[in-house]
């Protein structure tokens, strides 16, 4: 399905990015494996993790290459997207995967902890999709895929940074996915649920901790990587400002903003008149403090 295509995979050392990496290598895809080689938190710098995926690509047959460039500045995205131009000559599809976590309750998160957040997902989606942008342009051709979170679409707690960068990385998508389709350019989104050390550090103090660990470990990173592979391919030319989500064996299309309820008032709105009136009336339709596992409540079939 990716046969002769020209892919760039951030954060693909390990965990889901890894598999989506040997995953597109399998479908034929020339690969470019971009990872820092960093501790979760953002510390240390290596080569070994971007490399040894690309001997594994290698090894099956494939053709990949590795890139060890940050995606969090404007210069070293560029530097992402010229090694795919340099070795492969071309670039088809982007998947904006590398991230970093500084899980912190907001009332005690500092200004570092939330910029470096940003940095990576929010605005590393940015530079990197942008650098790819006029090549795509030029082609009349290419693919975007952000891994966003229910972090974002849905909540969670100590994740603010986390959460209001993946939330942005949608509607990035959405707004690409709107831009770019003149250019027979399409941009979705995947939420991934998989057991991978971007939250194997979740607290198992309580059972109910366990018990939730014990569900995620089931969910395999690679059951993520085919519909990742899918969206970049050419079947899915009709498919693009999309959500997906991946829970083992399950595939959701999530939803997006739309309104819910309306009333209106041919007099025009005061603060009282909200409170005795418009704000009943919405009550029932209110969406309460879930967080992710509060809305999938069911063991991942």
């Amino acid at each position: 399905m990716l046969k002769d295509k020209v892919v760039i995979v951030t954060g693909a050392g390990g965990g889901i990015g890894r598999e989506m990496a040997l995953e597109m290598g399998r479908l034929g895809a020339k690969v470019v494996v971009n990872d820092l080689g960093t501790s979760l938190t953002g510390e240390g710098t290596s080569t070994a993790p971007a490399q040894q995926v690309v001997n594994e690509i290698i090894a099956a047959g494939g053709s990949a290459v590795a890139n060890t460039d940050s995606v969090a500045t404007w210069d070293s995205a560029q530097a992402i997207v010229a090694t795919a131009i340099d070795s492969f000559g071309r670039v088809d599809g982007i998947v904006n995967n590398a991230g970093i976590l500084r899980d912190r309750f907001f009332v005690n998160m500092d200004p570092e902890e939330w910029r470096l957040v940003i940095d990576v997902h929010l605005n590393g989606s940015f530079y990197v999709s942008r650098a790819a942008a006029p090549i795509f342009k030029a082609q009349n051709t290419g693919a975007y895929v952000h891994m966003v979170s229910t972090t974002g679409l849905i909540g969670n707690f100590g994740q603010s940074n986390y959460g209001a960068a993946k939330l942005g990385m949608a509607a990035l998508s959405k707004c690409i996915a709107m831009e770019m389709a003149r250019y027979n350019v399409r941009s979705n989104c995947i939420a991934p649920f998989a057991f991978s050390r971007m939250i194997s550090s979740i607290p198992t103090e309580t059972d109910e901790q366990k018990a939730r660990v014990e569900r995620l470990k089931v969910m395999d990173p690679a059951k993520v990587a085919p519909l990742a592979a899918y969206l970049l391919s050419d079947t899915a030319a009709d498919v693009s400002g999309q959500i997906f989500s991946v829970r083992a064996n399950e595939i959701f299309l999530m939803s997006q903003c739309r309104p819910v309820r309306s009333m209106h008032t041919s007099e025009g709105w005061t603060a009282e008149t909200i409170a005795n009136h418009a704000m009943p009336a919405f009550r029932g339709s209110f969406y309460p403090l879930d967080r992710s596992q509060d809305v999938f409540t069911w063991d991942p079939v």
